[in-house]
């Protein structure tokens, strides 16, 4: 009898000191309250959230370039444009049907003549050269300035000469627009004050998911970058591009990573430009119901202080509590968020239960088998 008693004594030790080797998915809640205090590396603090005031504070909008510039003139010349030039003349002409005498006089006649000169590409001066005028700075210049500059330099040539000047191909009055979008390539802005949104929509509008699409726009060296989902509903829809700009449209989901005693261990994406604690819980199964403990569940995250110091930061929020479900509905994730679960201590001693059940499953059926087969 004494035996038996330290047998039973024996094997619940045994039992005991298994629980505490047993594989788990990660720590229990209780584990990671206790980290904080251990004051290990890297050092991160818990808020517990237990009312609408501890909701993490929602993520600023990404800050718009400085829009305080009037547009520019859609005329305005510069380098590389390609330039239309059509002279007009009456009485003595130096271009339109003209018969240059030995002499060096230009001839004359009696009804307007008009000339179109060859394409004129703006070069890397900035300037171009018309005949009998000579080299003229074009870049900085409208279209209407610049044929009064001609018109000048043909005084005394020709007799009331007149001059229209238009852009043939427009580069400096263009974006670059790439990535995902049905027609990337040059987009010349009919009245310099397109916003963002109609830019993508003269481009053929963009491809795949508004929310799975970032926007990158760089301008005079400086770079922002934004989800394509505030561009069309959010403060970004009224921003005005401005010329030279390069307007890039990214894939790059925002996504979430589930990890511990979770329905579901994996990454997840949004299923919605924005996604709710709630909804990340969802998509992930829930705690688990044979390992989770709904009380522990936790979203990891790098907070930015007021110096903008990203500082590692635990939010905690006891879903057992009926009250914490309407605040997981108020609670927003951030991409590149992890959502864990904790593991449930009390679930520990089934574990090991059910494993040495598995063990000894197996000799119980040979059993079986040989006391029916009469062998024993």
């Amino acid at each position: 009898m004494a035996q038996g008693k330290v047998g039973l004594a024996l094997l619940g030790v045994a039992l005991l000191s298994g629980c505490a080797s047993l594989p788990i998915s990660g720590p229990t809640g209780r584990q990671v309250f206790r980290a904080t205090e251990e004051g290990g590396e890297p050092q991160f603090k818990i808020i517990s959230v237990a009312n609408v005031a501890q909701l993490p504070a929602a993520p600023a909008s990404a800050p718009q370039f400085a829009d305080d510039t009037l547009p520019s003139p859609t005329d305005l010349v510069g380098q590389g444009d390609v330039l239309d030039v059509q002279i007009y003349e009456a009485g003595v002409t130096l271009f339109a049907g003209s018969r240059v005498s030995a002499a060096g006089a230009a001839s004359s006649t009696g009804s307007a003549q008009a000339e179109r000169l060859p394409a004129l590409r703006v070069d890397d001066k900035g300037e171009i050269f018309v005949p009998f005028v000579g080299r003229l700075r074009a870049a900085g210049h409208t279209t209407g300035e610049l044929a009064d500059m001609i018109r000048r330099g043909l005084r005394g040539l020709s007799q009331d000469p007149q001059v229209v000047v238009n852009l043939s191909q427009s580069l400096t009055n263009s974006v670059i627009l790439g990535g995902e979008l049905a027609r990337p390539g040059r987009l010349v802005l009919s009245t310099n004050r397109e916003t963002l949104s109609e830019v993508i929509a003269l481009a053929g509008g963009y491809r795949g998911e508004a929310k799975d699409i970032a926007v990158q726009i760089t301008r005079a060296g400086l770079r922002q970058e934004f989800r394509l989902a505030e561009v069309m509903s959010g403060p970004q829809s009224t921003m005005r591009v401005h010329p030279a700009d390069r307007i890039d449209l990214i894939k790059r989901p925002q996504t979430f990573a589930v990890l511990g005693a979770a329905g579901r261990v994996e990454q997840l994406n949004f299923t919605a430009p924005a996604n709710s604690l709630a909804e990340a819980l969802a998509q992930a199964g829930g705690p688990n119901p044979n390992l989770g403990d709904a009380k522990a569940v936790f979203v990891f995250r790098f907070e930015k202080d007021g110096q903008g110091v990203e500082k590692p930061t635990v939010y905690h929020i006891n879903m057992m509590n009926p009250g914490s479900v309407f605040l997981a509905q108020r609670f927003m994730m951030r991409d590149k968020d992890v959502l864990y679960v904790g593991n449930a201590a009390a679930n520990q001693p089934s574990k090991l239960i059910q494993l040495v059940s598995q063990m000894f499953s197996p000799i119980v059926a040979v059993q079986g088998a040989l006391v029916n087969t009469g062998t024993i």
